[in-house]
């Protein structure tokens, strides 16, 4: 990192693979870019196609001067690429994220039983919540899950979501051939026709259970962002 006199007008240092400018917004721009030719002219090549921020310290009303300093440096310096400040978050939004950032998911709050492999004949899963399974359920095989339940492979089992009452639960699989359907109290034959693979999810929607195109309806996306503790 490079620290020039905190003093000065112009202050630089070095940020990753490029430079940070500070100036003092009160001075002309010609005493500006005088100081700008000092700190810079010992860093000779190491200036060449870099990227630098100008910051004005937050000031506002300064874009014009902005716009010069970049142009200079362009022209004078043969800089790459010349941009300000990122635009800083609320403060309430940039505690939320610190907060998530400093738990990080080692403390996840995991409501999920995840299985890899497949799911044979005979077998039967049960879990209080949502399971998931990346693998194929084979016909004769049983899945009964609280929550939802995602197959990332074939699903041609029985397969019961929301057990034992919660209707808003879905059950979504990469290829949707269950012999029997189960969300809540709702319940629904198999698919038995031959028809391409493609990913489906089942949904409750006025007291009957219908299968969608996942790819034309996401459910997903109006889940909720997961929770930390």
């Amino acid at each position: 990192m490079i620290n020039f006199d905190s003093t000065a007008p112009v202050k630089l240092k070095g940020v990753g693979d490029g430079f940070w400018i500070t100036l003092d917004p009160s001075l002309p721009e010609d005493v500006l870019k005088s100081e700008i030719d000092k700190v810079f002219k010992n860093l000779k090549h190491l200036v060449i196609n870099s990227s630098v921020v100008v910051d004005v310290g937050g000031a506002k009303g300064h874009d014009g001067l902005i716009e010069n300093i970049q142009s200079y440096l362009k022209t004078k310096f043969e800089v790459a690429k010349v941009s300000k400040p990122p635009e800083k978050r609320s403060i309430p939004t940039e505690r939320i994220r610190q907060r998530d950032l400093s738990k990080g998911w080692n403390h996840h709050r995991s409501d999920v039983l995840m299985l890899r492999g497949r799911v044979r004949s005979g077998q039967k899963i049960e879990f209080k919540k949502h399971i998931v399974i990346t693998g194929d359920v084979n016909p004769g095989s049983e899945i009964c899950a609280g929550g939802d339940v995602i197959v990332l492979g074939r699903l041609a089992g029985k397969v019961h979501a929301g057990c034992p009452n919660d209707e808003t639960a879905i059950i979504f699989a990469l290829e949707f051939k269950p012999t029997q359907v189960r969300i809540g109290t709702i319940a629904a034959a198999g698919i038995d026709e031959e028809i391409n693979a493609k990913p489906e999810y089942a949904c409750v929607e006025d007291d009957g259970i219908v299968v969608k195109d996942y790819m034309k309806a996401n459910p997903f996306r109006k889940m909720p962002w997961p929770e930390t503790i």
